[in-house]
C-alpha cells in the first residue's frame, strides 16, 4: 500500500512538473492509442490540479480527441483501412450507423468503454458529426467526474461499494439527459 502511494505522488509530482499542457496532451493521445489508461491520466490530473481543473482539463481533452479521431476515420476509413479489413468491420459499422442518440451516450458514458474503437466506429459508420459531439460532451463528462471523483481518494475508493452505486446512478443520469436532449434537438 505504501508503494503504491509513492508511485502515485511521484507521478503526481511529475505531471504538475510538466505542466497543464502536458496532463491535456496525453488526454488527447490516449483518444487515438487505445492502450493508453484514460482512467490514470484522470486520475493524475486531478490529484495534480484539484477536482474542478483536473476535471475541467481532462473533459476538455478527451471531447478534443475523440473529435479528431473521429474526423480521422471519418474521411480517410477507407484511405486508411483495406478493402479485406473493411469487410470484417461492416458488422460493426451498420450497427453503429443505426445506434440511438441514448444508447450512444450511454455508451461513451460507461467507464471501461474503449473510446478509440467508438471513436473508429462512429467515424467509420459516418454518423453525424452533431450526433456525436452531443454524445461525446455528455457521455465523456460523466467518465471523467467519475474518474475524477475515484482518483481524489484514489486507494479509499477502490473498497467502497458506493464507487460502484455512483458509477449506475451517473449511467442511468447520462441516460435520461440524452433521452430529454434528444426529444428536445430531435438530434435523430
Amino acid at each position: 500500500m505504501l508503494l503504491i502511494n509513492d508511485l502515485i505522488n511521484y507521478c503526481v509530482t511529475f505531471f504538475i512538473s510538466k505542466g497543464l499542457l502536458f496532463g491535456f496532451l496525453l488526454i488527447v493521445l490516449e483518444s487515438f492509442i487505445s492502450i493508453l489508461p484514460l482512467s490514470a491520466f484522470v486520475i493524475l490530473n486531478v490529484n495534480a490540479y484539484g477536482l474542478f481543473l483536473g476535471i475541467l482539463i481532462s473533459w476538455m481533452a478527451t471531447c478534443i480527441g475523440s473529435y479528431f479521431c473521429y474526423l480521422f476515420f471519418y474521411y480517410l476509413n477507407e484511405k486508411v483501412i483495406s478493402k479485406s479489413k473493411m469487410n470484417k468491420f461492416r458488422n460493426s459499422i451498420f450497427k453503429f450507423r443505426n445506434i440511438s442518440f441514448s444508447n450512444l451516450v450511454l455508451l461513451i458514458s460507461m467507464p471501461y468503454s474503449p473510446s478509440f474503437i467508438i471513436n473508429m466506429l462512429c467515424g467509420m459508420s459516418q454518423i453525424s458529426l452533431e450526433k456525436f459531439i452531443i454524445a461525446i460532451i455528455i457521455g465523456k463528462l460523466f467518465v471523467i467526474i467519475f474518474w475524477g471523483y475515484i482518483g481524489r481518494c484514489f486507494l479509499a475508493n477502490l473498497m467502497d461499494i458506493f464507487s460502484l452505486l455512483y458509477v449506475g446512478i451517473s449511467l442511468l443520469l447520462a441516460y435520461i439527459i440524452s433521452i430529454i436532449i434528444n426529444k428536445k434537438f430531435i438530434i435523430e
